[in-house]
């Protein structure tokens, strides 16, 4: 009976934890200042193995520039220090020629690479190999304008595979021009801005639930408000409804130095994308973006919005505000004949008081 009691009241800690910290896969082990709570590093499997003595401990985390210290080279071998990337923006690349997903999105960042280049920005790629042999990490290189870390520095690979805390590839980092992190998801950004128009893509408060975003939904609570939407351009009012709430959000947890705690989506399909219709002026480097997404995206049929409803199990109607927390398979429906953005605004605050009760998913 003890035991029972104990594992009732200690999962939604658990759940809480793992919301909190990021956690995503098992084991994990994170450190955190017990002060403040503060995350010291996230990689703590990591790091015990490559320091077993405890010599750099607290392993607290250390800045871009000292990470990535040491030569860096092109693949015509060209060498050059690291000295090269101040003043740029920076993108992390964490990649592999053994995982599918990556080479596609290679082709994609290779273009990428070139518009923003062009466009007069200081910008570089430091490609960080995941490969299994030198000799693959030669061949898949082969095809990148960029720079890499020596595949020889394997220490080096390790650290800044650390500093980031990476779970899985492919993952591309960018990082401002004083080596902060602007955002983690390079990846989705760059297949949803083809033109790279939003470059260099700092977090925005809302976005349009997608295929290439939808694997956002994992990494931890978020806000979706359902609408219906025939028209492009129709899901503007609902983002304009909740996008206070949501900037007033980040700003309060950036100020505090932490992750904001809700992602904020609206989700409906408009109707040439909810029936399959394709523009007819879609070019072929926006095909090949949307053939990438459906590759990398996680398992959610072609109607983005349906296949949510299907998935969590929330009634058709609309608009229909939902807290959903994919980890802890729970979900929170706001139950209003009207959405206001102080219906919202409490709606968000009771639920990180943790005033809601939960549904299961």
């Amino acid at each position: 009976m003890n035991r029972i009691i104990v594992s009732v009241v200690l999962l939604p800690l658990q759940m809480k934890l793992w919301n909190k910290y990021k956690v995503t896969s098992i084991p994990s082990l994170v450190f955190v200042d017990s002060a403040t709570g503060k995350i010291v590093c996230r990689n703590g499997l990591l790091v015990v193995r490559d320091d077993p003595k405890g010599l750099e401990f607290p392993w607290g985390p250390k800045p871009f520039a000292e990470v990535v210290a040491g030569p860096l080279f092109r693949n015509n071998r060209q060498t050059t220090d690291c000295s090269s990337l101040e003043g740029h923006y920076v993108g992390v690349y964490f990649s592999a020629h053994w995982c599918p997903p990556c080479r596609s999105l290679t082709r994609v960042l290779v273009e990428s690479y070139r518009i923003i280049k062009e466009s007069g920005h200081k910008f570089e790629i430091v490609f960080v190999s995941a490969d299994r042999s030198e000799e693959s990490f030669k061949q898949y290189f082969s095809e990148m304008p960029w720079l890499a870390v020596p595949y020889s520095d394997e220490a080096r690979r390790s650290r800044l595979n650390r500093l980031y805390g990476i779970q899985g590839i492919p993952t591309l980092i960018l990082l401002d021009t004083e080596g902060h992190v602007i955002t983690r998801q390079g990846r989705v950004e760059v297949l949803n801005d083809p033109e790279c128009r939003l470059f260099p893509w700092h977090p925005r408060p809302v976005l349009e639930l997608s295929e290439s975003n939808a694997v956002q939904l994992h990494e931890g609570p978020c806000l979706v408000l359902f609408v219906d939407a025939e028209e492009e351009g129709e899901l503007e009012p609902a983002k304009e409804l909740i996008q206070p709430i949501a900037e007033k959000l980040m700003a309060k947890y950036k100020a505090k130095e932490e992750e904001t705690p809700l992602l904020f989506f609206v989700a409906g399909e408009p109707e040439n994308k909810a029936k399959g219709g394709k523009s007819g002026h879609e070019n072929q480097r926006e095909s090949e973006h949307r053939q990438i997404r459906n590759i990398i995206t996680i398992s959610f049929k072609d109607d983005m919005t349906d296949s949510l409803r299907d998935y969590t199990n929330l009634p058709e109607a609309a608009p229909l505000l939902t807290i959903l927390d994919m980890s802890a398979r729970a979900k929170y429906v706001l139950d209003v004949e009207e959405i206001t953005p102080a219906v919202v605004e409490q709606f968000v605050g009771d639920f990180l008081a943790e005033k809601l009760k939960p549904e299961p998913i």
